[in-house]
């Protein structure tokens, strides 16, 4: 049903709602990381926010006797969020010619099974990388392809096409890193100041 609906929306206005949001959000998660590498905030404690859920959700569940609700109610709303997200792209794709429903389908069961297949082999080596640097990793990546399609939708041609997306990605990951340095310089300054007074 809403299949055809999506397919008469221009793809320039997809292009420069999605990629402004994906800058906005990237602007947000970088600045925060940047913050955070540079001591301006603190970091997290994911030990202690770990404790702290996992003891917020025992004090609600009852772990003695038949199902947990609240962990069957917590993976039934994350998994209906994610679920939700692959129906529309299936859909949206799907509707965009005749016949694409199905490699569609088989294109969303196929990324399913593989991002199985990679959080089983690559669930060990991902859980030792600092929280703040995956968080900085994707703020760069969001910011890069909001960009990008921001780019795209005000009509914009990319001189080398798709390979743009690593220039940009070069390019806000040093300019990430001098924040990150500018940032750890001026707290510096400003305690020194501070003692000084």
């Amino acid at each position: 049903m809403l299949g055809p609906v999506i397919t008469q929306i221009p793809e320039t206005y997809v292009q420069l709602i999605l990629g402004t949001l994906l800058l906005l959000f990237g602007m947000r998660w970088l600045r925060k990381a940047v913050l955070r590498a540079a001591g301006v905030i603190a970091l997290h404690d994911e030990e202690k926010a770990y404790a702290k859920e996992s003891g917020l959700l025992r004090a609600k569940g009852d772990f003695t006797r038949g199902w947990d609700r609240v962990a069957v109610s917590t993976a039934f709303k994350i998994t209906m969020i994610e679920g939700i997200e692959v129906v529309f792209i299936v859909v949206a794709v799907g509707a965009s010619g005749r016949g694409l429903l199905l490699p569609a389908s088989f294109g969303a069961l196929a990324a399913l099974l593989l991002v199985i297949v990679l959080g089983v082999a690559l669930h060990r080596p991902i859980a030792v990388i600092p929280e703040n640097t995956l968080k900085f990793l994707v703020g760069v990546l969001l910011r890069s392809f909001g960009t990008f399609w921001v780019g795209e939708g005000m009509g914009m041609a990319w001189s080398v096409g798709d390979v743009s997306l690593a220039a940009l990605n070069l390019g806000y990951l040093a300019s990430g890193v001098l924040l990150v340095r500018l940032s750890c310089a001026r707290a510096v300054s400003a305690s020194v100041a501070g003692e000084t007074l």
